[in-house]
């Protein structure tokens, strides 16, 4: 093992120049064989796990599940919250900031970093209890390649650029989180669930994210500063992946739901939305078939 992470730091290095070296040492990032283990099981029982759940009762995972989404809620209010004081403490520029320019709110946002970067391990969960629920239609690709490349990339941005501009996008998506994971933790029970509205802006708040990044990101190109270019063109391209498959994601989810409901209900059809019946449809038609049974 060790040989192994010689051979690849050494062309890591090569390949990226030297490491930032203010995150030397920290877990998991002096060497990235833990990272890619972890990617590697992770898409290893995404394959095998749905073949082992076929013929077995799916988990309730109801308690665990709230304290799993509540968790994960608050550490990322206090990544927002840190993130953003942090750049106000640092005076971070909009429009591009180097990595060394700072001060000590570099090593601030630096330290909240690497939780985002934690995090993104941690998430690997989402899908895990889809599998353990057998919700296996949320696992889309979609899904699993925002869940496995996340990962990855924020470990080559802890060890190459692990504060200045990198903070944007992690500041934007942590606010998304907190609405995302508390949204997810309420609908875990049950007498909550037909109160929830908002999973549609959820969608509609990570597409402006992902825009909003592309032209943070973009500023940087234009009014360039001491932060790597090849960083940012990098950061732009996994941006428009995402707002493909989001729009896509989007477009099939409530678009083509909204549609068909709406042909439904032209044709005076009972619709089943989020897993419930149209109670007084149902209660009509029953009251029909007790007639039709007297006669």
């Amino acid at each position: 093992m060790d040989f192994l992470d010689k051979t690849i730091n050494s062309y890591l290095d090569v390949w990226l120049g030297p490491r930032d070296p203010r995150v030397k040492g920290w877990l998991l990032l002096e060497n990235y064989t833990p990272t890619f283990i972890f990617s590697a099981l992770y898409l290893l029982i995404v394959w095998l796990g749905p073949k082992y759940m076929r013929n077995k009762q799916p988990f309730s995972c109801r308690g665990i599940l709230v304290v799993y989404n509540l968790g994960l809620t608050l550490l990322s209010l206090y990544m927002f919250y840190e993130l953003v004081t942090g750049v106000w403490e640092g005076g971070y520029n909009f429009f591009c900031q180097d990595t060394h320019s700072g001060g000590e709110a570099d090593m601030k946002i630096i330290r909240v970093l690497w939780w985002y970067y934690f995090s993104k391990l941690i998430e690997f969960m989402d899908t895990f209890f889809f599998i353990l629920r057998k919700n296996n239609h949320q696992i889309t690709v979609l899904h699993v390649y925002h869940h496995a490349t996340m990962l990855n990339i924020w470990w080559f941005v802890m060890n190459w650029v692990p504060c200045g501009h990198s903070y944007f996008g992690a500041t934007l998506n942590s606010f998304i989180h907190v609405l995302m994971y508390s949204y997810y933790g309420l609908s875990a029970v049950p007498a909550m669930r037909p109160y929830l509205w908002w999973k549609k802006y959820i969608t509609q708040g990570q597409l402006t994210q992902f825009v909003l990044t592309i032209f943070q990101t973009s500023c940087g190109v234009v009014w360039p500063c001491a932060f790597p270019q090849g960083w940012l063109y990098f950061q732009i391209s996994y941006m428009i992946s995402l707002i493909i498959l989001f729009t896509n994601f989007y477009i099939q989810t409530y678009n083509k739901k909204a549609s068909s409901r709406r042909k439904e209900y032209q044709n005076g059809s009972t619709a089943t939305v989020n897993g419930y019946t149209n109670s007084f449809s149902s209660l009509e038609n029953n009251v029909k078939q007790r007639k039709q049974r007297k006669d």
